[in-house]
């Protein structure tokens, strides 16, 4: 078990951790979540012992072996698969003692590890954990020093998963994976033996693969049980039960002091009174949980709208130096598309991209853009292009030289920047808040298009909805690359398919595409992608259809709506009977008077009490459906 208690850490004045406490038993799947900055790479870092704690301890097994993500691609001359099998420092020691032992017992005893290491197999488990992570064979026989960064990274990824560990620490491991390879380390994940403590943001990951929550705030640790979701509902269920509480002990609290102020100085009601004054001291103020202040995004509409199509590429051909990437292109884009491009990394989907944000031209055909379109681009490498000695908003003000300061400062604000962070120098900024000011330099012009590629690695879950939010509220198009299969659920309304060199209309859903991936069936996949059809295709019947069948649908929801609400009111009726027997019981004229009706007030009290928990599980899984029926109707 890993067990942490009464952890303190400081940062300078700065406390992440105030005595927090948390234990995760063998074999569990935890994810650890909270806002960006409160803690959780330390707290990994922590558990390795790479930072020593200013109080408590983190104690686990002695004979556990821990991994951890690293933030350094890893380097060498060898092939994939070598640079993975050597990550195994074990396994080739007992190799290399093999060939020069001559104690039989040693000799036995290096052959009995080796076989509880698997070593006869570790080259095709090596070439299979390759394989599920995007790289086929041929690619698993270069040298890692040709492959970028984000490639690298997921062979230290592999790397990590090949050793085994007993423990295994996970840094937002989905932020270099593709859709394909997300799903794929997602199944690794749910069949792992191990112990797993997951940090990350993306909510589907936390949803399929870890079984408690783990979450960080305040400096504490608290534990729900469950996926991301129902962690989210129980929590929002606490912070209405402890605004309720706050509310009825501030009543409780003027209601004494008001006796107390009237009949402190009276005889006969001293000894009341003073009794009252010791009730106020003894009453422990209940602290004041919140999700701090909102996460808000919001995309300027375009104005004047242009007529469609904003954009239209006929038979052209696109790639670098010469060489086409993706051929035989025909696509248009109109003011109401909200389009996913899906396949694997490597494929062209930044291609596509690059090409209809105008960084790219074509090698064949032509392109043509609407009069005075204007196009706001997203790209994570973007973040390298900031000047960080400035301010996000001496930036901004670079690119709008006739704007006014309140002007700039009130397009940042958009982005979640007060005034304070808006005068911070970027170099400062968090990756998220970096993240956020390329959305504010990206839609300072109110574009017509929003081109997004890869836009939410380093956005915590909050800001990705907020994300998804402003998406669904702009008024022109949008074109989006992610890995986050929740995002692309909840803005895309169609989906191209990014493959073996053209780009094709896929027909199914994402469901149905991650299904068609998770079965390995790549020509099930093409044979669900038709060619791009052209915009009058999809005609006004074919929406007011959708709309009618998502309307059914959202009727045949109406009784588990009911049954929320039902709960909800009986919740609220148990609570406030509660609320008047605990009122009763602060009265001390009841201790002095008969003791069975103080009998009978506790054990009404009990009873309210069991009937209010049992009703709040009962909200709880009804809830929980509601909310994942209303996302498949959506």
């Amino acid at each position: 078990m890993l067990q942490i208690e009464n952890l303190t850490y400081r940062i300078g004045p700065r406390v992440l951790f105030d005595g927090a406490s948390a234990s995760v038993p063998a074999g569990h799947r935890v994810g650890l979540v909270g806002r960006n900055g409160t803690g959780k790479t330390t707290l990994l870092k922590l558990i390795m012992q790479e930072l020593e704690a200013d109080g408590g301890f983190i104690t686990l097994p002695s004979r556990w072996r821990i991994g951890v993500t690293r933030q350094e691609a890893p380097e060498g001359t060898g092939s994939l698969v070598d640079a993975v099998v050597a990550a195994d420092t074990e396994l080739l020691g007992l190799r290399a003692e093999a060939e020069t032992a001559t104690d039989p017992d040693r000799i036995a005893a290096i052959q009995e590890r080796l076989t509880e290491k698997e070593a006869h197999s570790a080259r095709s488990r090596a070439a299979r954990i390759l394989a599920g992570l995007g790289f086929d064979e041929a690619s698993q026989r270069r040298s890692l020093n040709e492959f970028s960064g984000g490639w690298r990274m997921r062979v230290m990824l592999a790397s990590l998963l090949f050793m085994k560990p007993d423990l295994l620490l996970l840094d937002e491991p989905t932020n270099h994976l593709d859709l394909e390879a997300a799903l794929w380390l997602e199944e690794y994940l749910r069949r792992y033996d191990g112990t797993i403590v997951i940090v990350s943001h993306d909510r589907g990951l936390l949803n399929r693969v870890v079984q408690e929550i783990v979450h960080l705030e305040n400096g504490r640790l608290t534990l729900y049980q469950g996926g991301y979701d129902r962690f989210e509902a129980s929590r929002r269920m606490r912070l209405e039960q402890n605004a309720r509480a706050r509310s009825k002990q501030d009543a409780q609290r003027a209601h004494i002091q008001k006796f107390v102020d009237r009949f402190r100085y009276k005889a006969t009601k001293a000894k009341q009174a003073q009794s009252r004054i010791k009730m106020l001291e003894r009453m422990e103020p209940i602290p004041e949980f919140s999700d701090g202040p909102p996460v808000t995004f919001n995309f300027p509409d375009p104005d004047p709208p242009l007529a469609p199509p904003l954009f239209s590429v006929l038979n052209a051909a696109v790639g670098y130096a010469g060489t086409p990437v993706l051929k035989n292109l025909s696509l248009r884009l109109d003011e109401d598309d909200r389009i996913a491009l899906i396949g694997a990394n490597g494929n062209g989907k930044s291609t596509l991209i690059r090409l209809l944000a105008g960084r790219l031209p074509t090698i064949l055909g032509t392109v043509t853009a609407a009069p005075k379109l204007r196009v706001g681009y997203f790209a994570q490498h973007q973040t390298d292009e900031l000047d960080v000695d400035a301010t996000p908003v001496i930036e901004l003000g670079r690119k709008r030289p006739d704007d006014r300061d309140e002007q700039l400062r009130s397009q940042l604000g958009r982005f979640g920047f007060s005034q304070q962070r808006a005068d911070t120098r970027i170099a400062n900024l968090s990756g998220g808040e970096k993240a956020r000011l390329l959305f504010a330099l990206m839609t300072c012009d109110a574009p017509h298009i929003l081109l997004l590629d890869e836009p939410t690695n380093h956005l915590d879950v909050d800001s990705r909805q907020a994300l998804i939010q402003a998406i669904n509220g702009f008024a022109g198009a949008v074109v989006i690359v992610s890995h986050d299969p929740h995002v692309l659920e909840l803005t895309a309304d169609r989906f191209w398919l990014v493959a073996d060199g053209g780009v094709t209309a896929y027909d199914g859903n994402l469901d149905e595409y991650k299904a068609l991936l998770l079965g390995g069936s790549k020509k099930a996949v093409a044979n669900n992608a038709a060619q791009m059809p052209e915009k009058s295709e999809v005609s006004a019947v074919d929406k007011r259809e959708k709309r009618r069948q998502a309307a059914e649908k959202r009727q045949a929801l109406a009784p588990l709506r009911k049954q929320v609400t039902r709960l909800e009111k009986h919740m609220e009726k148990l609570a406030a009977d509660k609320a008047e027997i605990e009122q009763k019981m602060a009265d001390p004229e009841l201790y002095e008077g008969s003791a069975d009706a103080l009998v009978c007030m506790q054990k009404d009290l009990g009873w309210i009490s069991q009937q209010l928990a049992e009703a709040e599980e009962a909200w709880l899984i009804a809830h929980h459906e509601l909310e994942a029926a209303e996302e498949g109707v959506g």
